[in-house]
């Protein structure tokens, strides 16, 4: 009951804040932002369809996973070209590379992408989906795939770029909001950056232990836990999904720049970010529910550190 509580909290307010971008902001774009969203309606469209008959005829259904990362950066320059190159949209378009550049090397370090490109490591979530009741049938896996892992998921992708189309046809000079914007999706991409690494080395390591034939009972403490809780992950359970969604979060601030004149703080953009959260939401309590599965300290760890606030520290003896 405790978890249920926070959890409709948090959809209710992501709920009640994309509805408030569209009240209070309105939904009037130009006819260069209309034009603009045509082109990115297309493309989103292309990669859906992509992704399903790919997915479906390989039975690899991360084809969406290996675009998440790319499509956003051909999102934002496709708007930054066509809305005129200015500096916020220039500074916006920077960021989403820099995230897009580093998310893609993480995945690809980790197998997700091959020369043949339908190819790759598959997300393990996937497989433990398809053992669902009515997803473990052709048809049922078929409308799942259809209708979350391609349309939904593309069309977020989409939806959590829109800000900077909101910031298109801004006459506003940068501002204090834009360094603001700046400094904190800079700032949360180290965050995400270092956790991901600590990830990395921590499973590495674990792995490299583990094949020597060793049970994970058998290898040294602190792998023999199964999940890290080393660096930033000791403070946090989810220290690379606290800054995800803060990195877009802080992009949407940009707009607020763009916009503080005629709508002020919401605008009809902030549906994107907010979304953002609603998925990790939804992915972060899958993800522990299979770790408990998994792990028997797990629930421990749970119960001990915060999702994603640092204010203890996750202790336990050999």
């Amino acid at each position: 009951m405790k978890k249920i509580i926070p959890m409709t909290l948090v959809v209710i307010t992501t709920i009640t804040l994309s509805f408030l971008g569209f009240i209070l902001g309105g939904f009037n774009l130009s006819q260069n932002q209309k034009n603009i969203l045509v082109v990115l309606l297309i493309i989103c469209a292309s990669s859906a369809l992509y992704c399903f008959i790919v997915g479906e005829i390989t039975k690899n259904n991360s084809q969406m996973d290996k675009l998440w990362s790319i499509l956003p950066i051909a999102y934002v320059w496709v708007i930054t070209s066509m809305g005129g190159f200015n500096p916020r949209l220039i500074l916006y378009a920077i960021v989403v590379t820099l995230w897009g550049l580093r998310l893609t090397f993480n995945f690809a370090r980790k197998g997700a992408y091959k020369l043949k490109f339908w190819e790759g490591e598959e997300d393990y979530r996937w497989a433990i989906l398809r053992k669902k009741p009515f997803l473990n049938t052709r048809i049922g896996w078929a409308i799942f795939d259809l209708l979350f892992i391609c349309i939904y998921q593309n069309a977020l992708v989409l939806a959590m770029t829109l800000p900077v189309l909101a910031c298109v046809d801004s006459t506003t000079y940068i501002g204090p909001f834009d360094f603001v914007a700046l400094s904190l999706s800079l700032f949360f991409l180290l965050i995400e950056t270092i956790a991901d690494e600590q990830q990395w080395k921590f499973y590495q390591n674990r792995n490299k232990l583990l094949s020597t034939g060793k049970t994970l009972a058998e290898i040294d403490f602190p792998y023999n836990l199964g999940f890290n809780i080393s660096g930033l992950w000791g403070y946090m359970r989810h220290p690379n999904y606290l800054s995800e969604q803060a990195i877009w979060i802080c992009l949407y601030i940009f707009t607020i720049g763009a916009n503080v004149t005629t709508y002020g703080i919401f605008n009809w953009s902030l549906f994107g970010p907010m979304f953002i959260v609603l998925l990790f939401l939804g992915s972060s309590t899958f993800g522990e529910a299979i770790s408990i599965s998994k792990y028997p300290k797990y629930k421990e760890y749970q119960s001990t550190v915060f999702k994603y606030i640092p204010l203890r520290k996750y202790k336990i003896s050999e």
